[in-house]
């Protein structure tokens, strides 16, 4: 078995889909509350991991490594039954560096946590949904346009612009 398949392999039983590019707004988007950093999304429901190993992924280039995916408790009602998400629910995807050695994939630091938050009042252009990008541990915002993060959610509409499923 090659290496390559090997790596497929294992992406396979431990990924299924990515939330990938966040939900964006082309006009100055109002901040999102986002909690402090000890009480970090790794509280929250985690709703899958997947790993973006390769250039054959569109989304290599900008979004390649290790994602863990998690959902906050409003959240988790609309995700698991597939409904619309009401305000105030959240999701969070932490992106990591990766490295591949013995037959394992593991995580080299944490590259980005990418946030979006139900608001419908405050985001009405991105479907309901603001978001927000933080680079590695730093606490300070960095999303400047929300417009290609919602391009790239606009498939997901009847999902609520959610790429993220329930899985059992």
């Amino acid at each position: 078995m090659t290496t390559r398949t090997r790596i497929l392999s294992l992406v396979f039983v431990a990924v299924v889909a990515s939330l990938g590019a966040l939900v964006a707004q082309a006009q100055k988007k109002p901040a999102i509350a986002y909690p402090a950093f000890p009480n970090d999304p790794r509280h929250w429901r985690h709703v899958k991991t997947m790993v973006i190993f390769s250039s054959e992924n569109k989304l290599f280039d900008r979004f390649g490594g290790l994602h863990n995916v998690y959902v906050n408790d409003i959240g988790w009602p609309a995700l698991r039954n597939g409904k619309l998400y009401p305000d105030g629910s959240m999701l969070a995807l932490e992106l990591y560096d990766i490295s591949s050695h013995g037959g394992a994939i593991e995580p080299r630091g944490l590259k980005a946590l990418y946030v979006m938050k139900k608001n419908a009042k405050l985001y009405p252009d991105t479907g309901g949904w603001g978001f927000e990008v933080f680079k590695a541990n730093d606490q300070t915002p960095t999303l400047k346009d929300m417009k290609p993060c919602f391009d790239c959610h606009k498939p997901w509409k009847d999902k609520d612009y959610v790429k993220s499923e329930y899985m059992q």
